[in-house]
């Protein structure tokens, strides 16, 4: 806790000159970002007060990465993990001088004031030491002096080092001069960090004989729970109430932080001054022993023992929605060595340990996948209707704007602090109802859990994950209640995934991820052991979690599939594509009965990052991605979302596309252009019940040569079009609106619909969106009634074909209705802001002509009652 009882936010180093300005208390040097993680929910929703544990100021930096061990490591002024090689460059001699040694008195008072809070921290861990070594000798010992001297192994050293070190620089910063020094501290200070690697090493058995004498004795167990750790001299709170877990952990902390203050010290510090070098070789000494530590902290943070004896390794966590009781719960789910946990984490009240509370726990040995033909049919949980996702997303998009917005323009953080919590709320609400693939597992009693994941690839992994443990000689076993404790109670330290996958725990310098259309070719695949009915889905990430976006034919009774299908697949601040090989079931027995689904089986999954460095490029890039010792070769390129905004007219006379509508129709003597009418007769006629007609991706090569034959107005077009894959057929009709020069809704009246769409009077929002379409040329007029009229049939079949009148908006919304060029560079700064600024809006548009009763373009003509204002 924060002087003075009070919490304080994490702040970055550049604004310590407005806190010291408004603080009456000697502050804290915190150095990480604001953030909401997980520890802010009890897992269903509910809010929670999130502070640092036990009284911790901070946590040290820890690799966060779900595939990598959690490490300890310094954070370089880029915001990039890991030591940094090269010390920040200090000041030229004469630059800006004055400005920076100011900071550096405001480094060092920081500095100072937490360096306060960890001498006392050190102080209440040592103050039980001494009675508990006096009683080890009588007849009746708390501790044996060997539990002792392990549990407190190192930390009298530590004191003293920092007590010294505290009492020298405090009277060198109290009076305050520019030319004082006091680089030879922290020199004397990095050079004794070997008493650090000693407790460093010692670390996990303190740890562990601490929790082992808890359990055995009731007297440790009181000392040990409320140690009390004296507050600063300014502060109103004369002692705080910390555990001894807590306290043990505090020299970890501080290891990375004497870091962190050495980088910044530097980079306030005059290349002149007589403290840069001996800053530099305090900083290059630090730098080396936290790349030595590094190594060495897996192990402690990865596994723990039971009272038994055991050894439990923690293999895999992350966030699950569970159902329970026919509602969605975030759970925390760990894989064991040999059990899988599923928890939630607890809530605590101020200065209280954070933990997790064990919601149920199955022993390997006793896990159980049901069969599809075993499973029986289970209460449906009502999926979350698809226009409340789709306002979510709109808002989250919003709120995102707003943050940049403020941002640019400097504001305030409390003002980003409150617009960051709500696009939190609202993500966490997205990934709590979102996913809808079913994972279910039973114990040999029958007893039955059900999880909804948002990926296949997810889904798999957590399958393959536990059957590759459940290969080893396990054993079932129960739990006591002691043991369930400490394993629960190890999990807060274990965890390697610390925060719900949302935008909203990023940093700042995260890649906002990719905004535009990949273009991938799925070519082929070898590898298999034997021939079989074969095909690709392909997955990416968008708003936390991954979303099947294409899917290839499947290449039947064959171990080499050539598939060579070009896909488009749009992206919405993606940052990772996934590739899944199926083997594809006829069989109708074997129908999953959460989902009524027949289950295929995954041959191979795989992933990649996608780098904006290698795909934007105007080349294909192609790659091989393995899986399973199958191998799948692919090529990719992208557009950014501002050049896909871009239409070229077409310079023909002849042919369809590229070409105006009205020249189209003139030319055909129709209403509606002939490709219009086809396309939608074809998708009427035989994919209405396609599962993701019109948003799964069709083949671009089909795309292509749909498109050469409708140009060419060949007499084979219909013989083409009866044969083709449907997918094809209505990825030519997106095609063909996405080339029109102008789209159809039309550049002029653009801003007129992205206004009458916000007003929020219903009767002023009617009058205005009618006149807006008797403002369309009669041939875009027609057209779009054509097209919105057979959307809706569409959507009457949403049971089948899972796509909503909201899930046809948001394909179509951007294609019938987009920012001319002009317009999109006047007022949009970042390929992230063109998404979200005006996609959602122009989602909203087609949705409002979607769900409005039918419309006649003769009533429309005979209806004189005009909007107000020009358009």
């Amino acid at each position: 806790m924060a002087a003075g009882g009070r919490r304080r936010r994490p702040l970055r180093y550049q604004s310590l000159a407005a806190l010291v300005e408004d603080s009456q208390w000697p502050f804290l040097f915190l150095v990480s970002d604001f953030s909401y993680g997980t520890d802010e929910y009890d897992g269903e929703g509910n809010e929670e007060q999130k502070g640092p544990p036990e009284g911790s100021e901070t946590m040290p930096y820890i690799d966060e990465s779900p595939t990598m061990s959690p490490q300890l490591s310094a954070r370089s002024q880029g915001g990039g993990d890991g030591v940094s090689p090269t010390p920040p460059e200090g000041l030229a001699p004469g630059v800006e001088a004055g400005k920076g040694l100011e900071m550096r008195k405001l480094v060092l008072s920081g500095f100072l004031a937490s360096e306060e809070i960890y001498i006392n921290q050190l102080e209440a861990l040592l103050l039980p030491m001494k009675p508990l070594k006096a009683t080890a000798t009588t007849s009746q010992p708390v501790l044996t002096i060997q539990q002792i001297e392990t549990i407190f192994y190192k930390i009298q050293d530590i004191y003293e080092i920092h007590k010294e070190f505290y009492d020298n620089l405090c009277p060198k910063v109290q009076q305050w001069d520019s030319q004082v020094t006091m680089g030879h501290l922290f020199q004397k200070l990095a050079s004794q960090l070997g008493v650090y690697k000693a407790f460093v090493d010692n670390y996990k058995v303190a740890l562990e004989t601490a929790e082992k004498c808890s359990q055995s004795n009731n007297q440790f167990q009181k000392i040990s729970e409320e140690l009390k750790v004296k507050g600063p001299k300014d502060s109103k709170d004369s002692h705080t109430s910390v555990t001894m877990e807590a306290l043990l952990y505090k020299p970890i902390d501080r290891v990375t932080r004497s870091t962190l203050v050495l980088h910044d010290l530097l980079k306030h510090t005059p290349v002149d001054h007589p403290d840069y070098p001996l800053l530099q070789d305090a900083l290059r000494i630090s730098q080396n022993f936290l790349s030595s530590i590094n190594e060495d902290i897996d192990p402690r943070r990865t596994a723990v023992t039971t009272p038994k004896g055991e050894t439990r390794q923690l293999v895999k966590d992350g966030f699950l929605v569970e159902v329970s009781e026919s509602s969605r719960k975030l759970r925390h789910v760990f894989l064991f060595t040999d059990v899988l946990l599923c928890a939630k984490l607890k809530k605590t009240s101020a200065g209280k340990h954070q933990q997790y509370d064990c919601k149920w726990y199955i022993p390997l040995a006793d896990l159980v996948f049901p069969s599809p033909e075993e499973s029986e049919a289970s209460p449906q949980v009502h999926p979350f209707p698809d226009h409340e996702l789709e306002d979510m997303k709109m808002k989250i998009s919003a709120l995102k704007s707003e943050i940049q917005k403020e941002k640019a323009n400097k504001g305030q953080s409390r003002a980003i602090e409150r617009l960051k919590k709500k696009m939190f709320e609202n993500e966490f609400l997205l990934l709590l109802n979102s996913p809808t693939i079913p994972f279910r597992i039973h114990n040999r009693n029958g007893k039955s859990y059900l999880f909804l994941l948002s990926s296949d690839y997810e889904r798999s992994e957590w399958r393959e994950a536990i059957q590759k443990l459940q290969k080893k000689d396990l054993q079932a076993f129960v739990l006591s209640s002691v043991e369930l404790q400490v394993l629960t109670g190890s999990c807060f330290k274990l965890r390697t995934v610390h925060n719900i996958p949302v935008t909203s725990n990023k940093d700042d310098d995260e890649s906002p991820g990719l905004y535009g259309f990949l273009h991938v070719i799925v070519h082929s695949a070898k590898g298999f052991k034997q021939s079989a009915n074969l095909y690709c889905t392909l997955e990416v990430d968008s708003f936390g979690y991954f979303v099947s976006k294409a899917k290839t034919r499947v290449f039947r009774d064959t171990a080499e599939p050539k598939w060579d299908e070009e896909f488009e697949i749009e992206l919405e601040g993606s940052q990772s594509l996934r590739i899944l090989c199926y083997e594809k079931c006829y069989d109708k027995t074997k129908v999953n009965k959460d989902n009524n689904e027949i289950v295929d089986k995954i041959m191979g999954k795989g992933q990649i990052q996608l780098d904006p460095q290698t795909v934007e490029t105007k080349n294909w890039h192609t790659d091989v991605i393995e899986m399973n010792g199958i191998k799948v070769e692919f090529s990719m390129k992208f557009t950014s979302r501002d050049m896909s905004l871009k239409r070229t007219p077409s310079k023909k006379q002849t042919g369809v596309f590229g070409v105006k509508i009205s020249v189209v129709t003139k030319r055909e003597r129709s209403k509606v252009p002939y490709i219009v009418r086809q396309c939608v007769e074809e998708v009427e006629k035989r994919g209405i019940e396609e599962v993701g007609i019109y948003r799964i991706s069709g083949v671009a090569t089909d795309i292509q040569a749909l498109k050469a034959v409708f140009d060419a107005n060949n007499k084979d077009i219909l013989l083409m079009l009866s044969d083709m894959d449907i997918n094809a057929i209505a990825g030519t009709l997106k095609l063909y609106f996405r080339e029109l020069p102008e789209p159809l809704l039309t550049d002029r009246l653009y801003p007129a619909f992205m206004e009458g769409i916000a007003l929020s009077d219903p009767a002023a929002k009617e009058n205005c969106m009618m006149h807006l379409l008797r403002s369309l040329p009669d041939p875009n007029l027609i057209t779009f009634l054509f097209l919105l009229e057979h959307l809706k049939r569409v959507a009457e079949k949403e049971p089948i074909n899972k796509m909503s009148l909201h899930n046809l908006a948001t394909v179509f919304g951007p294609t019938l209705l987009r920012p001319s060029e002009v317009e999109s560079k006047a007022h949009l700064t970042s390929a992230a802001d063109i998404w979200s600024h005006d996609v959602m809006a122009q989602v909203q548009v087609l949705l409002y002509y979607l769900q409005h009763p039918p419309i006649s373009f003769a009533e429309l003509k005979r209806n004189t009652l005009y909007f107000s204002t020009d358009v």
